[in-house]
């Protein structure tokens, strides 16, 4: 890893801006935990929302069932999954941003993407993938090419597979199981989008 990469990561993980100095109204209720993984080799990122309550706990990016279904849909096991040089795990949050009044996960972090974001993927120069989970990923990335809602902009993953400047952009549900019914309701990311997604990754590791 370059020295300016692991300088960065070192500040990353120091940071404590969501708890003392929120632009939210509300602190970060608990201690902050940054949780990314990233090398300048990389040429796969994963760009996912926040950590949940389990990656909070263990450190290590999902470690969760959403996890087994995101390296199902990719087609690795966890070692090539966890290796940072071959495959880089940058988050909009970097860390649990908390839970809403329901139990579910509150959105990322406000602070997070506009302090960190453009120099972490400025460390990742040979990225050829980056796969756009959810709609705060999507919306960064994509700005205003994606879709009106997240059915509309994955469904439209070719224009942004092929527009990406000699980087593939594949926007993906979350692989959490509260998106087992849009999963069912929409047969063809199984059919279509999962293939080319697999392909790519094998490619790209080979």
């Amino acid at each position: 890893m370059n020295n300016r990469l692991e300088d960065l990561l070192a500040e990353i993980g120091g940071c404590r801006v969501c708890r003392d100095a929120p632009a939210a109204s509300n602190p970060l209720p608990h201690e902050p935990r940054p949780v990314l993984r990233a090398a300048p080799s990389a040429r796969i990122c994963i760009c996912g929302q926040a950590p949940g309550t389990r990656v909070h706990e263990s450190g290590v990016p999902f470690t969760d069932p959403s996890g087994d279904r995101l390296r199902d849909w990719m087609g690795v096991d966890e070692d090539i999954f966890y290796d940072a040089a071959r495959i880089a795990v940058v988050p909009m949050g970097f860390c649990f941003p908390g839970l809403d009044a329901k139990g579910g996960d509150l959105p990322p972090r406000k602070e997070c993407a506009p302090l960190w974001r453009e120099r972490v993927m400025a460390g990742l120069p040979d990225l050829k993938l980056v796969l756009l989970i959810g709609q705060y990923a999507q919306a960064w990335h994509l700005g205003r090419e994606r879709g009106r809602n997240l059915t509309e902009t994955v469904r439209q993953w070719r224009r942004y597979a092929e527009s990406g400047e000699g980087v593939i952009r594949l926007p993906l549900p979350h692989p959490s199981w509260r998106n087992n019914a849009w999963l069912k309701k929409n047969p063809w990311f199984g059919t279509e989008l999962l293939p080319y997604l697999r392909a790519n990754v094998q490619r790209l590791l080979d």
